[in-house]
């Protein structure tokens, strides 16, 4: 089975910085992989590399097999990716309202008006947004935005959704609230995502996978199970010691 997406043995600098070196990781089809790591680990920057916003100096991203960026040039245009981001700073656009944050991208692709506006009415439903179509972000609390971000990435039936940080400075129930959400909605899509965060219980809940990330390559990828039983090294301990376990279940 092709990985949906695959970054093999990447390598870059930002200026004189390593950044990740020699980092490979595959998303499957379908599956949710969690990308774990402290901050200043190289996370975003690899969403930025699949995103096609840089380019890998050494190294490959492949997206269904094709290469999209090696060797310092990006091969695949970014809007020619059909990927789908989610962002800590969300990034709606504030003169919109709801309905046409989530318009827009389906606009680009010239979907038709009927089409766009049924899928963006079972989009709104199904994050709890119905009734909410006509406001703008100003208007609308901040887990409501956060709602909006994901419906909007996922209007789109992206081959991938990148999540990236995308909860952070949030309170934990609505945290909880919104990590429950984000993982009912890819599973019951049959989505592939990769989300990445700092935090271990968010990649433990929402991840089929974790791939623990340090020093700009991926130290240790597996389930759950497999990383608590044998982790790769005192860094992998350390990262999962501090959790508590009592009440979190693997996905």
């Amino acid at each position: 089975m092709t990985s949906v997406i695959a970054l093999e043995d990447v390598w870059l600098k930002l200026g004189a910085t390593p950044v990740l070196s020699g980092l490979s990781l595959t998303l499957e089809p379908g599956e949710v992989l969690a990308l774990l790591g402290p901050s200043g680990a190289g996370k975003t920057t690899v969403v930025r590399l699949i995103l096609g916003f840089i380019a890998p100096e050494r190294g490959s991203v492949r997206l269904n097999g094709a290469v999209a960026s090696a060797d310092g040039r990006v091969l695949q245009l970014p809007e020619e990716r059909n990927l789908a981001v989610v962002l800590q700073e969300l990034a709606l656009w504030p003169h919109l309202t709801v309905a046409g944050n989530l318009a827009f991208g389906l606009e680009a692709r010239g979907m038709p008006r009927a089409v766009r506006e049924a899928r963006i009415a079972d989009m709104t439903r199904r994050v709890g947004l119905a009734g909410k179509e006509d406001r703008r972000p100003a208007h609308l609390s901040g887990g409501e935005r956060q709602r909006v971000a994901i419906a909007r990435a996922l209007v789109l039936d992206p081959q991938a959704v990148l999540f990236d940080e995308p909860l952070t400075n949030l309170d934990v129930s609505l945290k909880r609230e919104l990590l429950a959400l984000v993982h009912g909605l890819l599973k019951e899509r049959g989505v592939s995502a990769l989300y990445v965060t700092h935090e271990p219980r968010e990649a433990v809940y929402v991840g089929d996978r974790i791939a623990v990330v340090g020093d700009g390559r991926v130290v240790q990828t597996g389930t759950l199970d497999v990383i608590r039983a044998s982790p790769a090294n005192e860094f992998v301990r350390r990262l999962l010691n501090d959790l508590d376990w009592s009440g979190v279940a693997a996905t």
